[in-house]
């Protein structure tokens, strides 16, 4: 099965925690600090796999984790780095965080290997807090958390132009007609299971089309398999609709042409407004007894649009030529940039926040009191030695750098109030 679509979990490294120790050895009663400094946190780093067409690994395994970075060591040694974890996948995936849809990277064109989550930095061991004054620091800095994402990978395939219209129109026989590719070719009445893509030589140049699938009415909100192929077409620059020109099955071709531009538009509003020519398919299946000529009302319709109509017979080869000529046309005049998803959803600016959880709570009296609790808080207070300047200065970054004083000046703090925290009171000043 074509496998275009998963959901994942992805966790990078936690940085490991700095040592505390000192230095004991014969002779040496007071040899100071030499608590190392904890490893990185491994990254979540994806990359594209030229050898991959789908995403089908990611079906089976639904969580990959970095590794953590060790913990300082004694004697100045520093922690080992956790190791990173690469994820391959196709040229065309776009990860996106899994319950706002909002991309975090294109997996496509120059990016070609990206970092998705970075892991944490590794704390600082107690060797670089020491000074004059403070010889023989007690307190270690903790390496930052991991970050954990829920990402939904889509595969969207790469392609100049695509091949819209309802099933058994013919595009399947007009792709294997005009390129490389084998499409599965039979009187369907439902339609194909996968985007099948070709290449197409011309003698102006070549270019590469795909057949996307599953386009039915109520195709844009799920019916059929139009909801799961739909986001194939979001990268050509070109679409080629192919219709039904002799009505083989009853179909009204201009009735179709609006059905499907309308699930287009109700997937993706800028879908109808791409350069779009029409194929009037199977004209080797028009009578000459009708009333009217169908290609004449098609062109009557379409080309004060703007939209061109070519007759053609996908069996036959009849009008393929002049076709693709104008379509390679079209091309070079709407410019040779690849439809390119740009990043919305910065997972760094978004998760370091959230790992960062806080309560502000004021206690009304003589002097308000600000009580403010945490887990992170809690962790902190426990690994810094508040009585020392140097560790004093540390917490206050802290706060400083994790919003907390932010939030205590919009609760309305002033200066002389009191803040506490597990048991410490502090008192505010700016």
């Amino acid at each position: 099965m074509f496998a275009d679509r998963a959901k994942i979990i992805i966790r990078s490294g936690k940085g490991g925690d700095g040592h505390v120790s000192f230095r004991r050895e014969k002779f040496v009663p007071d040899g100071g600090p030499d608590g190392g400094d904890g490893g990185r946190g491994g990254d979540v780093i994806f990359e594209i796999d030229e050898g991959q067409n789908t995403l089908g690994e990611y079906r089976h395994h639904r969580k990959y984790k970095a590794g953590d970075g060790e913990e300082g060591r004694k004697k100045r040694c520093h922690g080992s780095n956790g190791e990173s974890i690469v994820l391959k996948v196709p040229e065309g995936t776009v990860v996106m965080e899994a319950s706002s849809g909002k991309v975090i990277a294109d997996m496509s064109g120059q990016n070609r290997r990206q970092v998705v989550l970075h892991g944490g930095r590794g704390g600082k061991g107690n060797m670089n807090y020491a000074t004059p004054t403070m010889q023989a620091p007690k307190y270690a800095q903790p390496g930052q958390p991991a970050m954990e994402l829920e990402v939904l990978l889509e595969l969207k395939v790469i392609a100049d132009v695509g091949l819209v219209g309802f099933p058994n129109v013919g595009k399947s026989t007009f792709l294997s007609r005009v390129t490389n590719a084998q499409p599965k070719i039979a009187n369907y009445h439902f339609t194909t299971l996968s985007p099948n893509l070709g290449v197409v030589d011309t003698e102006n140049g070549g270019f590469v089309i795909a057949d996307i699938p599953g386009l039915i009415e109520g195709a844009s909100e799920g019916a059929g398999l139009g909801h799961e192929f739909l986001r194939h077409i979001e990268r050509t620059r070109v679409m080629i609709h192919i219709l039904d020109a002799a009505g083989t099955e009853g179909r009204d071709p201009v009735e179709d042409f609006y059905k499907i531009n309308k699930e287009l538009e109700a997937y993706n509003a800028d879908l109808p407004h791409r350069p779009t020519v029409i194929a009037a398919n199977k004209i080797d299946c028009i009578s000459g007894s009708g009333e009217e000529d169908p290609i004449r009302r098609l062109k009557e319709e379409f080309e004060p649009k703007g939209i061109q109509v070519y007759p053609i017979s996908a069996v036959t080869g009849e009008g393929l030529r002049a076709l693709l000529f104008h379509v390679k046309d079209m091309l070079d005049h709407c410019g040779k940039e690849k439809v390119f998803f740009e990043q919305e959803y910065f997972p760094e600016d978004v998760l370091i926040q959230e790992n960062l959880p806080f309560t502000v709570e004021k206690l009304d009296g003589k002097t308000p009191v600000y009580v403010v609790e945490g887990p992170k808080i809690e962790k902190m207070l426990g690994y810094t030695n508040l009585e020392s300047e140097k560790g004093f200065t540390f917490f206050q970054r802290f706060l400083r750098e994790g919003g907390i004083l932010e939030e205590l000046e919009k609760a309305g703090i002033q200066e002389g109030d009191t803040v506490r925290m597990y048991g410490f009171d502090f008192d505010y000043y700016k």
